[in-house]
């Protein structure tokens, strides 16, 4: 066996043992609520925002919405509760091949946009819908979220549901 092929069978069995983290990096049932948990509360702690507490009951909320979304093939909110509103963020994208933590992500990415201030006026680009995501990730009197996933046809459809619900106009999101 030549020098050359040795190198790569050693190679190949040195990542045997990472096989099952790389198999499962876009597993979305493992250790679920921890990560959404985590990955929101970690922005939330680094801007001095209490952390968010998981809740089943918006969970099962949210589930609902996923299966409906993801079995229709739509893409829009849930009608709002008037009884006790929530807030709720939506995620669609490639199924498989996003890890939870990159579906939060692509609402903390709206960062990027987010000027301090009364909401909505809070979006560099003067678009809310570029920043709406991230500040009801962020939204200072949200305690609680519950979030869950359905699979469609072709995507994935994460729904994040919060209480108290946020992006009330007038108010500061943090």
């Amino acid at each position: 066996m030549s020098h050359k092929r040795l190198t790569s069978l050693f190679a190949g069995i040195a990542l045997l043992p990472a096989v099952p983290l790389l198999v499962g990096a876009t597993d979305t049932s493992s250790n679920f609520a921890d990560r959404l948990l985590a990955r929101h509360n970690s922005e939330r702690v680094a801007m001095g925002i209490a952390p968010l507490k998981w809740d089943e009951r918006l969970a099962g909320r949210a589930q609902r919405w996923a299966n409906y979304l993801a079995a229709t093939g739509r893409f829009e909110h849930a009608p709002e509760r008037q009884d006790e509103p929530e807030g709720e963020n939506l995620w669609a994208g490639t199924r498989g091949a996003f890890t939870l933590e990159r579906m939060v992500d692509a609402w903390i990415r709206e960062k990027r946009y987010f000027t301090p201030g009364l909401f909505p006026n809070n979006s560099s680009t003067g678009n809310v819908s570029d920043i709406g995501h991230y500040t009801q990730l962020m939204w200072r009197e949200t305690g609680e979220v519950g979030c869950a996933i359905a699979r469609g046809r072709e995507e994935d459809v994460l729904v994040c549901r919060y209480s108290d619900a946020g992006n009330y106009i007038g108010e500061r999101p943090f």
